[in-house]
């Protein structure tokens, strides 16, 4: 049955993605009577993403839930916006106050498949197309893994090496799948977030980006947080 909440859905894509990432997602929630804005972020720095999410809140009307993938997760909890009222993380990272998030990402042993990544001259990462298959998304069809690689969108070391502000997981109820077969993210540093962030916890046995490859789990999770909005 359609969600009776009136909440709009704000998408966050993360690093070497973009809205389309969110795709399924946003089709099976429309379905579900809910509202969704993808916001484009444009990876320049931290302060330029948290920016650029503002004002796509701005575009809404009334309550709000934040979903971010990935990087996405640090920039949701900057945004401490009296509209949004729940936050809802895809295998994403959640620094503390005065953390980073490569700080967070780098907290615990990495996979042995996951990739090598190393700024450019200009600062930027790129993910190797292997890591799409690899790492990023291995439970994605080929055809899925490829087409994330060809339209991969680059991140700056500016945004992973700021700091971030008070995050709203503080005071806001936030829901986090933890993603048991992610090769970017090592599980137990998700398991580690959740505990000191006090979010609603689910386990799923899912990869990095199961914005591709569990969909309908990831809908489940941002349905869940709409409820009571």
């Amino acid at each position: 049955m359609p969600v009776t909440g009136k909440a709009t859905v704000v998408a966050v894509h993360g690093a070497w993605a973009d809205g389309s990432s969110w795709k399924d997602v946003i089709l099976g929630l429309e379905r579900e009577g809910l509202r969704v804005i993808a916001a484009p972020i444009p990876l320049t720095s931290f302060a330029d993403d948290t920016a650029a999410l503002k004002r796509a809140i701005a575009r809404s009307q009334g309550p709000v839930v934040l979903a971010g993938h990935a990087y996405a997760g640090a920039a949701i909890a900057a945004v401490n916006d009296e509209r949004v009222k729940a936050l809802a993380y895809v295998a994403g990272l959640a620094p503390d106050e005065g953390e980073t998030a490569a700080q967070v990402f780098y907290r615990d042993e990495k996979h042995p498949q996951s990739p090598p990544l190393a700024p450019d001259a200009d600062g930027f990462i790129w993910m190797p197309d292997e890591g799409f298959r690899n790492a990023f998304a291995q439970h994605a069809t080929a055809e899925q893994a490829a087409l994330a690689a060809a339209v991969q969108r680059r991140i700056s070391l500016r945004c992973i090496q700021e700091p971030v502000p008070t995050p709203a997981w503080r005071s806001k109820p936030s829901w986090y799948p933890i993603a048991e077969e992610d090769r970017m993210i090592n599980p137990k540093t998700q398991h580690l977030m959740v505990k000191r962030m006090g979010a609603t916890k689910r386990s799923l046995a899912v990869d990095h980006r199961p914005l591709l490859s569990a969909p309908q789990k990831v809908m489940d999770i941002i349905l869940e947080a709409n409820t009571g909005v």
